[in-house]
């Protein structure tokens, strides 16, 4: 096999001197890669979204509208960077990512119109969203599969605590020195910090080292056994999970961005809405481990179901929370959901359709989350232009996740495929 990884520069003897199966220090440097998505998130830029429209004199409509184009134009990020990871490999494409997207970063810090704000949140959801997610979650997936469950739990609460610890941290920088201070900042980490890490440590396969793979048992042809991206694409379960993540993602980034917006209408500040992040923040963390232990003892679809059932539960209870404590237990029944959708999300896509076009199915499959939270804050925003209040959007989604629920029960997962 002949790959950009296989010959490119690594320390002499890193992988064979590793105290551990390197696939656990790859897998960390994919979980902080993972993090480092923060800036071109939903849940990153609802951080900033009070300052900055304060600052550019935006209306909450227009920076809606804005979200929404830049995460269409970023999602058409998925499907070309998953060819290039399936080509040449996560390590390589990944270190460009980090150091692409530190600098976009670093640019948006500086904007003072709609124009450049429009072009920097494009690229950050292009290169964060996007295409550093995919590449992440394909470098954890061409390592693992006997211990794949195992992996991505520990991946997703490695993820789970990065962002526990990222979100109240940027949140008090904007606090004190502004959005474009904080902003700056993390552009500065990705480029100078993360960037060189991936480039140090990061590795497509046990395959492009030298390293064992521990997939070998299982399938001696690991490179090219399971499914096409076409193959998959013809599964049901594919579109039942694709579509109850993107529900999930659609609901999460239109609240993710007007959280502090939404607690307002029910009478709470933002104090509350800061202590509510760090909740589900801890809560997901929690639901990872969960859901990794449920999903090792019955499969996926029965996780993905359970997720599906709790959300449905959050967002009718949403327009009713009156008391702090209300906020709390709805924060934690989101991060349970979170940390379940995560848990599937992450493992499912390699678990199911094994490596032979991984890049391509879980580029497919993020594209349509990502085109899912374009959607959310618009459809937030236009509701409470029409309505005068979010909750009509809330009961409207409860329907269509409810429907999610009751799929990813009956869904069947298809059988391994062998190349």
């Amino acid at each position: 096999m002949t790959s950009a990884d296989s010959i490119a520069y690594r320390p002499p003897g890193i992988v064979k001197r590793s105290p551990l199966y390197y696939g656990w220090v790859n897998m960390s440097v994919a979980a902080l890669a993972m993090v480092g998505t923060l800036p071109g998130r939903t849940q990153g830029l609802g951080l900033i979204t009070e300052p900055l429209l304060r600052d550019l004199q935006i209306s909450r409509v227009g920076y809606a509208q804005i979200n929404l184009w830049a995460t269409l134009i970023g999602s058409l990020f998925c499907l070309g960077f998953g060819r290039l990871l399936d080509r040449y490999g996560s390590r390589s494409v990944m270190t460009w990512l980090v150091g692409l997207l530190g600098l976009v970063v670093i640019a948006m810090s500086g904007a003072t119109g709609f124009l450049m704000l429009f072009l920097m949140v494009s690229l950050t959801r292009g290169l964060g969203q996007s295409a550093l997610s995919i590449a992440s979650l394909n470098l954890v997936g061409q390592w693992f599969r006997k211990r794949l469950n195992k992996a991505m739990a520990l991946y997703s609460a490695i993820v789970s605590v990065g962002f526990m610890t990222a979100f109240p941290l940027v949140g008090w920088v904007v606090s004190e020195y502004g959005w474009r201070v904080a902003w700056s900042g993390i552009g500065w980490t990705l480029a100078l910090v993360l960037a060189p890490l991936v480039l140090l440590f990061a590795r497509r396969n046990p395959e492009s080292c030298g390293a064992k793979s521990e997939q070998e048992a299982l399938d001696p042809d690991v490179e090219n056994s399971g499914y096409t991206f076409r193959e998959a694409l013809k599964t049901p379960v594919f579109w039942v999970f694709a579509l109850s993540s993107s529900a999930y993602n659609l609901i999460i980034s239109g609240i993710g961005l007007f959280n502090e917006s939404i607690l307002a209408e029910r009478g709470f500040e933002a104090a509350i809405y800061h202590k509510a992040l760090a909740v589900t923040a801890i809560t997901s963390l929690a639901g990872n481990f969960l859901g990794g232990w449920i999903e090792s003892k019955s499969s996926s679809n029965r996780v993905m179901s359970l997720a599906m059932g709790l959300l449905v539960v959050a967002l009718l209870a949403l327009p009713f929370l009156s008391l702090e404590w209300h906020v709390m237990v709805w924060a934690t029944f989101m991060g349970l959901v979170g940390g379940f959708v995560i848990v599937v999300f992450f493992s499912f896509w390699s678990a199911t359709y094994g490596r032979r076009e991984l890049g391509r199915i879980q580029g497919a499959a993020q594209m349509m989350t990502v085109l899912a939270s374009a959607l959310g804050p618009l459809l937030l925003a236009q509701c409470v232009v029409i309505a005068g209040t979010y909750a009509p959007v809330f009961y409207a989604l409860s329907v269509v996740v409810a429907i999610c629920c009751v799929a990813a029960w009956l869904v069947k997962l298809p059988g391994v495929r062998e190349g």
